[in-house]
């Protein structure tokens, strides 16, 4: 069985040992680099199961790698981690918006890391598992890990992907940004519940004509139209 590729996109060289070093003995095969544009280019060359981005990278910045990934239809299924400082409050917050799916604060503990990705991982493979969804127009296929609108295919991150499915699975339920948030992310975080509306809007935005098959219901969370 093929081991599941990390790519590391992380400047500081014992960082990147250190990671490379843990994810190996959990079992996983590694990407390295050093630097935003040389990452972006691994991730569209290998394809790996996840990335490990810092916030802070020369030539290009770990934000403008997550907003590129996010574009290519190619890439933005990837699971992304934010390698985040202390004081980076506001850049996680967009990396969040943008479409990451979590962020670790430096320094951070190597084994919450690794069950963190092992989380990711595997909310991403019951994702694909599940049987096919679909209701008015809009069609969500787990295995194929695809989605579209009367056949015009979406591009999804990782989480807009989970979220749809989420709304799509309950449909008719209302469901709370909390519960989102546990569902989607996997664990709260807390004070992000805008970071559900803002992924909504999102999503909402590539939905299109069928936007408003989600419905917004005030001061509770979020329904897919039954």
């Amino acid at each position: 069985m093929e081991k599941q590729k990390i790519l590391i996109v992380e400047d500081e060289a014992d960082i990147r040992d250190l990671l490379a070093y843990n994810l190996q003995k959990e079992g996983f095969a590694t990407l390295e680099s050093g630097d935003g544009h040389a990452g972006l280019m691994m991730a569209r060359t290998h394809n790996p199961s996840l990335v490990l981005l810092d916030l802070m990278l020369p030539g290009m910045d770990g934000l403008t790698v997550c907003r590129e990934l996010e574009r290519d239809p190619a890439t933005a299924p990837i699971p992304i981690i934010m390698l985040t400082a202390k004081g980076e409050e506001v850049d996680r917050v967009v990396g969040l918006e943008l479409g990451a799916d979590d962020y670790v604060v430096k320094p951070f503990s190597v084994r919450e890391l690794m069950l963190r990705i092992r989380n990711i991982l595997k909310r991403q493979a019951k994702a694909e598992s599940g049987p096919s969804l679909s209701r008015h127009g809009v069609t969500v296929n787990q295995s194929a890990h695809k989605a579209d609108v009367d056949g015009a295919d979406l591009t999804l991150t990782a989480t807009e992907f989970r979220l749809l499915e989420n709304l799509l699975r309950h449909a008719g339920q209302v469901l709370t940004r909390e519960q989102l948030l546990n569902s989607v992310w996997g664990y709260q975080f807390e004070g992000y519940a805008r970071t559900v509306d803002t992924h909504v809007r999102r999503l909402r935005a590539k939905l299109g004509l069928a936007a408003d098959t989600i419905e917004t219901v005030r001061g509770v969370g979020y329904r897919f139209k039954e």
